[in-house]
């Protein structure tokens, strides 16, 4: 896969920790779990990072896998009693139509390069069995604008398309044979972000899947966030948009 924007090797030990922690976690696995079929016995987790909300993806009946390309982030899942394959998500280890449901969660905005969330979609929907269901998070970034003052002043500078817009994704499962089937929406807990926070992040280059600035550009809009009033107040927590696409049950046999 195209190389990462961020090291996650480097950041596991502490990405929890800078991304809501628990209470995020549990709130993203309850609406994964909510657009989920009943009789879903299977599921493949990609990009799941240190396990924190693949091990929360637990009810009766479920037998759920992670799969991630970063070493240091599959450790820490296995750590967390999740067990995982390291993989490539557009090339995964699985026979076609293998799982009941495949999930993306905050995954699908980081893959920037052409071309590249299309592979992804398409390859869950390859592993998928007839029935099955996608889930993943679109439009990421959009949910971090809250109509805050933070919000104002990156808003001249946000990158245009994303990889995980909505009606991109939405196009990329059509053509892998995938229909909308669901909606959910959960809270980013933790992750309303103050003045200072987000000054920090964009000079550590942690906006570089959203925002289009880089060295003296990125440091004339650290000042201009430091300068906002109530520079270390969090502003609004983001609410996160899930999608479910299903594969249509094959018709020469039963739905699983």
């Amino acid at each position: 896969m195209h190389r990462p924007l961020v090291d996650y090797d480097a950041e596991a030990a502490e990405y929890d920790a800078t991304r809501g922690g628990v209470p995020r976690a549990e709130a993203a696995a309850r609406a994964v779990l909510g657009l989920l079929p009943p009789a879903t016995r299977t599921l493949l987790d990609l990009g799941c990072g240190t396990g924190i909300v693949t091990a929360r993806l637990a009810r009766p009946g479920l037998r759920v896998l992670g799969a991630d390309a970063s070493h240091g982030m599959a450790a820490t899942a296995v750590r967390r009693g999740v067990p995982v394959v390291r993989a490539d998500a557009t090339r995964l280890p699985l026979p076609d139509g293998t799982v009941d449901a495949v999930g993306a969660v905050w995954l699908l905005h980081l893959l920037r390069a052409p071309g590249l969330a299309q592979a992804v979609v398409t390859e869950a929907a390859r592993v998928l069995a007839p029935g099955g269901v996608f889930v993943t998070t679109v439009d990421k970034d959009a949910a971090h604008d809250v109509g805050c003052d933070v919000d104002d002043v990156l808003a001249p500078h946000l990158t245009a398309d994303p990889a995980d817009g909505a009606v991109r994704v939405t196009a990329y499962a059509a053509a892998a044979g995938l229909r909308p089937v669901g909606e959910a929406h959960f809270t980013g807990h933790g992750q309303g972000r103050s003045p200072r926070r987000a000054a920090e992040a964009l000079l550590k280059g942690r906006y570089a899947a959203r925002i289009a600035a880089t060295g003296p550009a990125a440091g004339e809009l650290a000042d201009r966030l430091l300068a906002l009033p109530d520079p270390d107040r969090p502003r609004p927590d983001p609410r996160y948009r899930l999608l479910a696409f299903g594969r249509l049950p094959d018709p020469d046999g039963p739905c699983r």
